[in-house]
C-alpha cells in the first residue's frame, strides 16, 4: 500500500567518480535506520529555479521515494510502500 508522506529524513549516500553516480545507502526515518538494498529510478525536475533529484529506493521490506532539494540540500520522504496492493 502506498502512503503519501512529506517528512524530512536523513540520507547516507555514496558517489562513484568512475560512473558519476550518486547512490543512497541508508535512510533514517522516525529514528529508525533502513539500509537501501536496491536503487530504482532516479530523475530530476525543476520548480522555478530549484532543481530536485528524486530517488526510488528499496529496503528489504519497504520502498521509499526520496527527494533532494539542491538549493537547501535537505531530503524529504514523499512516499512509502510495503509493496502490497491498496
Amino acid at each position: 500500500m502506498i502512503h503519501k508522506i512529506s517528512e524530512p529524513v536523513s540520507v547516507s549516500l555514496s558517489y562513484n567518480h568512475a560512473t558519476q553516480k550518486v547512490i543512497p545507502r541508508a535512510v533514517i526515518w522516525q529514528n529508525r535506520l533502513y539500509a537501501v538494498k536496491k536503487l530504482g529510478l532516479h530523475h530530476t525536475y525543476r520548480a522555478g529555479r530549484v532543481l530536485y533529484h528524486v530517488f526510488s529506493v528499496a529496503t528489504p521490506t519497504l520502498f521509499f521515494r526520496l527527494v533532494l532539494d539542491t538549493e537547501t540540500l535537505h531530503w524529504k520522504l514523499e512516499e512509502i510502500s510495503d509493496g502490497r496492493a491498496d
